[in-house]
């Protein structure tokens, strides 16, 4: 097999640690050529670890993606609302791209991003990495094999974690809509690519309700402070950054706003960064918890839940088919026959790495999906990611107006006449910012 080549826009979290390291595990397959990172940390320390020259590490994207084509592929793991002209630019120069989710927190971007794939004859795949997972995909494969007959209705949980919502969504990056994606865009994408994967048919109407229930100041403790290294009620906050961060089990994810994992950095960054602040003066301004109600065509329906206040950080199913049902939780996956009484456990292999082998499995499949490019579709291809983002975007707009039901196939030709007329600001238009 030809070695592919690719170079990384945005070497944070996703890009540096997630896709970035098949390079590294098999060579063979993909090497990096050209990496660019705001950060200079972050782009010196994914340069070196990938043998990148240094006239080849860019402080933007912009320099990268001037003059000739530098590889096969761009992988792209910008911020969410620096998705569009990157991805857009490496596309008109020939490149496959691999982007992370969401596409775009703008639903005009995200049609503009799928014509432009189509009209330059490139990939353009989504992360939306569950589908890549065993665990998914054995999920998948029961459906297609009719082992419980019709899809009737899913029940989809996604427990967040409280940990984890308190990290991301409160202090850190993805804590402002304004800033990012809202966050049934920003959180859950994957699950509405998976609802829309599973069922395979067209979502016709969508209606939802959530809110910023608990991390507003209202919620603040007496006698909290704006910092937990200065507040006085640290100690029985759930939600403490200081113990958080200081604590081995989470201690990791210092490293989002850390340099090293040493106590004298991580008490800096605690001081300085937002990932220090009181989660109920934070500017965050994203629901905690959100519930979408979903009908697709030929009646089968949906319910997703969504919720900052878990202990685990998990996705929980429950399929119910017209001769079974299908659940799925803790690795594992149970089928009930209806007709023989038979119960099934299922045991899809585990993996350790990023999202239970999703990471690794989309790089792997997009390579090969490159090699043998003849014009069709990938898996996560962005004709299939627009769909689900449609349901996502429907879904905000429903929140917002109080849960009132959004029929999709309205909203998407509003969508289109927007975009006809040359409309800006679509995503506020269309009701997603908060």
């Amino acid at each position: 097999m030809a070695q592919l080549t690719a170079v990384l826009i945005g070497a944070g979290a996703r890009g540096a640690k997630g896709y970035a390291p098949y390079a590294l595990d098999r060579p063979h397959e993909l090497k990096l050529t050209a990496v660019a990172e705001l950060d200079p940390v972050r782009l010196e320390r994914t340069a070196e670890q990938h043998g990148v020259p240094p006239e080849e590490r860019y402080a933007s994207w912009e320099p990268l993606l001037d003059g000739p084509r530098k590889a096969d592929i761009a992988i792209i793991c910008t911020q969410d609302r620096m998705h569009y002209e990157p991805t857009m630019r490496a596309l008109a120069a020939g490149y496959h791209v691999l982007l992370e989710k969401p596409m775009s927190p703008d639903p005009l971007e995200c049609l503009d991003m799928e014509q432009a794939a189509r009209d330059h004859g490139r990939l353009l795949t989504i992360c939306h990495v569950l589908r890549y997972t065993p665990f998914w995909a054995a999920i998948k494969k029961l459906i297609t094999d009719g082992t419980i007959g019709e899809v009737a209705s899913i029940q989809l949980n996604e427990n967040v974690g409280y940990w984890h919502i308190a990290h991301s969504f409160v202090r850190g990056n993805w804590n402002n809509s304004d800033k990012a994606s809202p966050m049934i865009l920003a959180k859950s994408c994957h699950d509405m690519d998976v609802l829309s994967w599973l069922i395979d048919k067209p979502c016709t109407s969508v209606s939802s309700f959530g809110s910023r229930m608990h991390f507003r100041e209202e919620q603040a403790p007496p006698g909290s402070a704006d910092r937990c290294l200065d507040c006085a009620v640290e100690p029985d906050c759930p939600y403490s950054a200081t113990r958080f961060y200081l604590s081995k089990p989470y201690m990791g994810w210092a490293g989002h706003f850390c340099d090293d994992l040493e106590r004298e950095t991580i008490l800096h960054g605690l001081r300085t960064t937002d990932y220090g602040r009181c989660v109920y003066r934070s500017d965050n301004n994203v629901v905690d918890h959100q519930v979408v109600a979903m009908e697709f065509d030929g009646g089968a329906t949906a319910m997703f839940s969504m919720s900052g206040f878990t202990h685990e950080q998990e996705r929980r199913i429950q399929i119910m088919g017209t001769r079974g049902e299908i659940r799925g939780e803790d690795d594992l996956i149970s089928v009930y026959d209806f007709l023989t009484g038979q119960k099934t456990i299922i045991h899809p292999p585990v993996t350790w790495s990023g999202h239970g082998g999703g990471d690794s499995g989309i790089v792997r499949s997009f390579i090969e999906e490159v090699r043998n490019y003849g014009g069709q579709e990938s898996l996560t291809s962005a004709a299939a990611s627009v769909r689900s983002h449609l349901m996502a975007f429907a879904a905000e707009k429903s929140r917002l107006s109080g849960g009132v039901p959004v029929r999709l196939d309205e909203y998407a030709q509003e969508l289109r006449a927007a975009g006809a007329a040359g409309a800006t600001g679509a995503a506020g238009a269309a009701g997603v910012k908060e």
